[in-house]
């Protein structure tokens, strides 16, 4: 249940149709906010919406296709949230999922696509929004990012970098918007329960083998403290703290959520 009330915020959610996004999208709606999100699978999209409206009977509610890599595209999401609900005033940028490769097997074009889906899908939505925040006394950035930007990973090279840019990007944005009001923070997301995890789960050897215990063996080989994979509306939470006024005095910081994976003093 949420702790503080949005009822006078429009919150803009991209890749919003399921996993964190979606419980993002819900953790703003139950604090009475008007949302908007986005999502590329027209299908996936509308059975959020569903789920969402039969959840929330009369929430205030937009579900619309959008490519967060084609800048028109994300220009006319923009329009289309502010026709509907006025000026966003919180915008989470909610990032694709990870690459496995090495240097050695990551071809340029490799190292270009996912360069450009990590910065694009973050750059697009925030330009496309700014003059929208800008308008907003209480206006909030919040990227979803992963803990492989301070702790890389050999077999994730790619995307360790491009997570990295990101959170030097997000502190970068908080010192150019804080002139405007606008707060710009991020999440450094662990292994979180996910789509691609379950479908994991579903390729296991040991088909007696449930998804808690899976799940808990997962986390104890990938050394996790708290002995399990996080949720996605746990990732949620601290979206949600950082894009509303708990965090009002905060701004080009990163909220670790990765069960104690993490081994950074900080």
């Amino acid at each position: 249940m949420a702790i503080c009330n949005l009822e006078d915020s429009v919150a803009v959610v991209t890749g919003g149709s399921s996993g964190i996004g979606l419980a993002c999208v819900a953790e703003f709606l139950a604090a009475g906010a008007a949302v908007a999100f986005c999502g590329r699978d027209e299908a996936r999209l509308r059975g959020a919406e569903r789920q969402l409206r039969e959840r929330f009977p009369g929430a205030r509610l937009l579900a619309a296709p959008c490519d967060v890599l084609d800048a028109a595209s994300v220009q006319a999401f923009a329009a289309h949230t502010e026709e509907t609900f006025g000026p966003a005033s919180i915008l989470v940028n909610n990032a694709g999922q990870g690459r496995v490769s090495t240097f050695a097997d990551t071809s340029d074009e490799a190292w270009t696509e996912e360069l450009h889906l990590k910065f694009f899908s973050v750059l697009n939505p925030t330009r496309a929004f700014l003059p929208q925040l800008e308008r907003r006394a209480d206006a909030a950035i919040v990227c979803v990012n992963s803990l492989l930007a301070l702790q890389p990973e050999p077999h994730m090279v790619a995307t360790s970098a491009a997570r990295a840019g990101i959170a030097n990007l997000v502190r970068s944005l908080a010192v150019e918007f804080a002139p405007k009001g606008i707060r710009v923070n991020g999440i450094l997301i662990g292994l979180v329960e996910s789509g691609q995890w379950r479908r994991r789960y579903e390729l296991r050897e040991r088909r007696e083998q449930g998804w808690d215990a899976w799940s808990a063996e997962l986390a104890r080989a990938k050394q996790i403290p708290l002995g399990r994979l996080g949720r996605p509306e746990e990732a949620a939470h601290a979206v949600f703290f950082l894009a509303s006024p708990l965090s009002s005095y905060t701004t080009g910081s990163h909220i670790d959520i990765s069960g104690g994976l993490s081994r950074h003093a900080r």
